[in-house]
């Protein structure tokens, strides 16, 4: 077979329906690696779903404990089909986030696959399993083509623990440099920027989480009584949130501005249009940084949220002065803001602005940073070619994704340049009830993987001389 006989495959397995069949089986599995009761499920998604999989094409497959002791295991898979040959690694997550049983639409199950016109909803067929499983289904596609030959070597790393974190997966690249060595690291997860358009993402904004907290006494006393004489915590909280941004949401922190939103950042951004889709939340054109395009405020630029407030007795008020108040809080933010900075930059912040009251915590000890592979990489140049070969649409090149994902253990530890091609897209609902994914969106990227994997074994040794 050629190239296109090889896609002209894919689009005849997907079309048969095998495809959906072998991924319903994979969404019963409920994975749920913030249940503490789902361990053994998703060591069973791994070990009795991925190995068999991957052992029937020819992998070498092995599970792994995660160095941390927690219950999130992992596995490694490697074909190696020559010494000279480029290796991929390719890189997944099987957890899902919490189910919501029962605040689906029309009853639908999240353990059950439910195809309803041009979607197709189950918990992790968006985030992350319908995406790897297109890849690794690709992969196979390449291998029936090539008489069962990839052209290249083929590492694979699939974690259980991303919705939480990711906690151990910075440990075990560190630990397993040589198992993951490659040269190239493809990769799917995250939304396209547009349904219709094909997206490459060259890394991720960072993630910090933390709470500000104002706690001034034990316990409410009554707002006639005390009204006027005791220091109201919500407000004390409520004006130190407003010291962080403007009333338009700009950063006010002047060490969470950064200085990376270049040229060659900007003349990228300026080929990405946010769509203007029916199922997707309408922008709000004047919020966040006045100077800045809302592709740029999004892809090159921080931002800061509150993610949720709470004083008294939210679903109950009654008529008394609250003795505390918290806000959690996340700044998502890009390459050129220093990570290590950004809680002691917030401290002299609210310390400069009259607030050495609030205190300030961490609230997750695992943080994604910020990463982005260089724009004029060879690899992303092959790949931005692959897409534009296999769908006649130049693909839309973004230097990060707004989101966050463990790119660092690939970028940093391992040393690769990352390559992300996503088969989602923002309406998707992951991480909320009626996650779904689009059908003509699924059958395009298992043509748009099936053509990548293949370009890589015809060109990708050029890449690595």
């Amino acid at each position: 077979m050629d190239r296109q006989q090889a896609v002209e495959h894919a689009v005849s397995d997907f079309d048969s329906g095998r495809f959906l069949d072998d991924l319903a089986r994979l969404i019963a599995v409920p994975t749920e690696s913030q249940n503490p009761e789902r361990g053994a499920e998703l060591r069973t998604y791994l070990d009795q779903h991925m190995r068999p999989m991957l052992e029937a094409m020819g992998y070498t497959v092995t599970l792994h404990d995660n160095p941390l002791g927690v219950p999130y295991p992992l596995l490694t898979a490697e074909r190696h089909e020559g010494e000279n040959l480029p290796t991929v690694l390719t890189y997944g997550h099987g957890d899902v986030i919490m189910g919501h049983e029962g605040r689906w639409a029309d009853d639908r199950d999240p353990w059950t696959l439910h195809r309803v016109e041009d979607r197709v909803y189950g918990r992790g067929v968006a985030d992350n399993k319908g995406q790897h499983f297109i890849n690794i289904r690709a992969l196979g596609h390449v291998m029936a083509a090539r008489g069962g030959k990839l052209g290249f070597n083929s590492k694979i790393l699939i974690e259980t623990g991303e919705e939480t974190g990711s906690p151990g997966l910075a440990e075990f690249c560190a630990a397993q440099k040589v198992r993951l060595a490659a040269d190239v690291l493809i990769a799917s997860d995250g939304p396209r920027i547009d349904p219709a358009r094909p997206t490459i993402f060259l890394g991720t904004r960072g993630a910090v989480n933390f709470s500000l907290t104002v706690d001034l006494r034990e316990g409410a006393h009554h707002s006639g009584n005390w009204g006027g004489l005791l220091a109201n915590p919500a407000v004390i909280l409520a004006q130190a949130l407003a010291c962080i941004t403007d009333a338009r949401g700009a950063i006010l922190v002047p060490e969470w501005r950064p200085d990376s939103l270049t040229a060659e950042v900007r003349a990228a951004l300026a080929d990405i249009t946010l769509p203007d889709h029916p199922d997707l939340p309408q922008i709000d054109r004047n919020w966040g940084e006045p100077d800045l395009r809302p592709e740029e405020r999004v892809f090159g630029w921080n931002s800061f949220e509150v993610l949720a407030l709470h004083a008294g007795t939210p679903e109950r008020p009654v008529n008394a002065i609250p003795g505390a108040a918290v806000g959690h809080c996340q700044l998502r933010y890009v390459v050129g803001t220093d990570p290590d900075d950004i809680l002691p930059a917030l401290r002299r912040h609210l310390d400069r602005n009259g607030f050495e009251q609030v205190q300030l915590d961490a609230t997750r000890e695992t943080i994604f940073h910020a990463t982005r592979a260089p724009l004029n990489s060879p690899w992303v140049k092959l790949a931005a070619a692959s897409l534009l070969a296999t769908t006649g649409k130049p693909p839309a090149l973004m230097p990060n994704l707004g989101g966050s994902l463990p790119n660092e253990c690939f970028a940093h530890t391992l040393g690769v340049p990352t390559v992300w091609v996503p088969h989602s897209y923002g309406g998707c609902n992951q991480h909320a009830p009626d996650e779904h994914a689009l059908l003509p969106l699924m059958r395009e990227a298992v043509q748009i993987m099936t053509g990548l994997f293949w370009d890589v074994g015809d060109q990708g040794g050029a890449l690595t001389k």
